[in-house]
């Protein structure tokens, strides 16, 4: 949910609490129902901005959205077709693969898709960002914890037969999951420099290697 989405929301639950007391208020007109599209951007900025200081050097770009985070925000995540389309080729062009093979090691693969570190100011040197997948996917279908924000995972490659075409797919959705989908709410983990090359291609080893817990 992004800024603007959920102030937005809070606006319109406190205009919905006060209007049966204007119903009520023989002397006061009734409240209209404040619009989502009233919120002003350019103060949700400064709100945002003014929550965040004495960061660490360089932290303050984090706080800048770039032209597909802009038009997500301002449709509330449901571009028009133009607009989607535009941010998936956009992005598309953004995407970087390795040389070789995109299967790296399905072990460090589940390391990765459980480690939820890393990203945050307070990390200490060196810290490894993890990839946190089953915040929103199940994956090993024996882990009883996970989340379902997104689609279960769980037999993945198996279902796909392991083709390398699917696997270079999901490679590329990893690595930025706005050029497939338009606003979609997975993070761009290559663009944005949470996954490294080779995390990825362990994330995509996790789902497509046949002695994957994955696809057992």
């Amino acid at each position: 949910m992004t800024v603007h989405t959920f102030l937005a929301r809070v606006a319109l639950a406190g205009a919905a609490l006060l209007l049966p007391l204007a119903a009520t208020a023989q002397e006061a007109p009734p409240k209209a129902a404040v619009s989502p599209h009233a919120v002003d951007p350019a103060r949700v900025d400064a709100v945002v901005k003014a929550g965040f200081t004495k960061l660490p050097e360089g932290w303050e770009a984090r706080l800048q959205q770039d032209e597909t985070q802009r038009i997500c925000s301002l449709t509330r995540n449901n571009p028009s077709p133009e607009q989607a389309s535009a941010i998936m080729k956009a992005e598309e062009v953004r995407i970087t693969f390795p040389q070789g093979s995109v299967l790296g090691n399905w072990k460090e693969g589940a390391k990765v898709a459980q480690n939820g570190r890393g990203g945050q100011f307070s990390d200490p040197p060196g810290t490894v960002s993890g990839g946190n997948c089953y915040a929103c996917h199940q994956l090993d279908p024996k882990e009883v914890s996970y989340g379902t924000l997104g689609p279960s995972l769980a037999g993945y490659g198996r279902e796909r037969k392991f083709d390398p075409e699917d696997a270079k797919a999901a490679y590329a959705k990893v690595y930025d999951a706005q050029a497939s989908l338009a606003c979609s709410s997975m993070p761009r983990f290559g663009v944005n420099g949470v996954l490294t090359e080779q995390q990825i291609k362990d994330v995509v080893a996790y789902l497509f290697d046949p002695e994957s817990p994955v696809n057992k």
